[in-house]
């Protein structure tokens, strides 16, 4: 089982999360507040690997978040309904828009290669909050390239350049290798976050859970020899 690299100096948290899963939003968000509180958060790094919930979903066209719902999960349209207020409501707690009646539930794979193209730009989170605000909160297809090319316009990345790396395919083999290590990892379900390499979280835990993790960690790696 091969880990992600671990740079010296910094204590790095890779997170595997999809632009599609509603707890990795909350979670993204949740270790961000603990990353405010935690005094070393300027020298910690987070990175982001590519994970799809739904891969087989067709990127041509985008459908109805309650029809995939009842349609992938058997849930009966109102149990949908029911479901997607409560996790709205929860997000609502840490200050999140989530409107999911409105979501475009489509193929994610594109979006995942536009963070890779934005991490080689170094802006790779300022993209993976676009998205997921995108998706969640302005029910934007983020399958489509002329939408994606647009969101990545926003946070200052060049708008030719990033459909000409969508259009190519670039960046392909970047999420598959994300995709790769993470069943090498044995990971299963998103969000997953490790620490240093070796601490693993898995979901949208609460903020005294990633400050939690964040001290371990750091001591685990600035203070053995002290």
């Amino acid at each position: 089982m091969s880990a992600p690299e671990r740079p010296e100096g910094r204590l790095v948290v890779d997170v595997w999360s999809d632009i599609m899963c509603p707890f990795c939003y909350i979670g993204d968000t949740l270790l961000a507040q603990a990353l405010e509180r935690f005094p070393h958060g300027s020298d910690v790094e987070v990175r982001y690997h590519s994970f799809q919930l739904m891969p087989h979903l067709p990127t041509d066209h985008a459908v109805d978040l309650n029809e995939l719902l009842s349609k992938e999960r058997g849930f009966p349209k109102a149990q949908a309904e029911a479901m997607n207020a409560q996790v709205a409501a929860r997000a609502a707690q840490i200050g999140l828009d989530f409107r999911l009646d409105s979501v475009i539930a489509t193929n994610t794979r594109a979006a995942h290669r536009l963070i890779h193209f934005a991490e080689s730009q170094g802006r790779q989170h300022d993209m993976v909050q676009r998205l997921f605000r995108a998706y969640f909160t302005d029910g934007l297809n983020v399958g489509d390239h002329d939408v994606l090319a647009g969101l990545a316009a926003e946070i200052g990345l060049d708008r030719s350049a990033v459909h000409e790396a969508l259009d190519s395919g670039a960046f392909d083999a970047d999420v598959d290798a994300d995709v790769r290590q993470a069943g090498q990892l044995g990971i299963g379900g998103v969000p997953f976050f490790v620490f240093d390499g070796q601490y693993a979280v898995s979901g949208a835990q609460p903020v005294e859970a990633f400050l939690r993790a964040l001290d371990v960690a750091w001591k685990g790696k600035f203070t053995k020899s002290a």
